[in-house]
C-alpha cells in the first residue's frame, strides 16, 4: 500500500523526524499532539483544561487536513504526566467526543516533551 505524509500548517510543525500524519489507505494515523501553538511553536502553558484544548484543536486541525473530524476517529490514546488530571481531561475530551466514542487508552507517563502535561495520539478513518 502507497503511504502518503500528511501536514498543514494549522497544526504544529513536527519537531523531530517524524511526520504529522501518515495516511495508508483508508487509515489516518496522526503523531501524538502536545499542546504546542501552531503560529509560535511555544508550548501553551497553565492548566491541564487549556493544554488538552489546545492539543485537540491541533488533532483537529490535522483530521481537517485529511477531509476527517472527530467522527471519523476510531483510537486515541492519552498520555499524561499526573493521572490526577484524568476526570479534567475527561471533560474537554467528552466535549469533542458527544455522539462518538472510539476506542481509547490512557497511559501515565513520566515526563513528555517540552515538559508538556498531556500528549494525545489518533488513528481515523477515511
Amino acid at each position: 500500500m502507497k503511504l502518503e505524509t500528511l501536514s498543514t500548517e494549522k497544526a504544529p510543525a513536527a519537531i523531530g523526524p517524524y511526520s504529522q500524519a501518515v495516511k495508508c489507505g483508508n487509515m489516518l494515523f496522526c503523531s501524538g499532539q502536545i499542546p504546542l501553538d501552531p503560529c509560535t511553536g511555544e508550548l501553551v502553558t497553565g492548566d491541564i483544561i487549556r493544554q488538552t484544548d489546545q492539543v485537540l484543536n491541533n488533532i483537529a486541525a490535522m483530521l481537517s487536513a485529511a477531509d476527517a473530524g472527530f467522527d471519523d476517529v476510531i483510537k486515541t490514546t492519552i498520555y499524561l504526566v499526573d493521572m490526577d488530571d484524568f476526570a479534567a481531561v475527561n471533560q474537554v475530551y467528552g466535549k469533542r467526543f458527544q455522539n462518538h466514542k472510539p476506542a481509547r487508552s490512557t497511559v501515565a507517563v513520566k515526563s513528555l516533551p517540552r515538559g508538556a502535561k498531556i500528549e494525545i495520539e489518533v488513528i481515523a478513518t477515511l
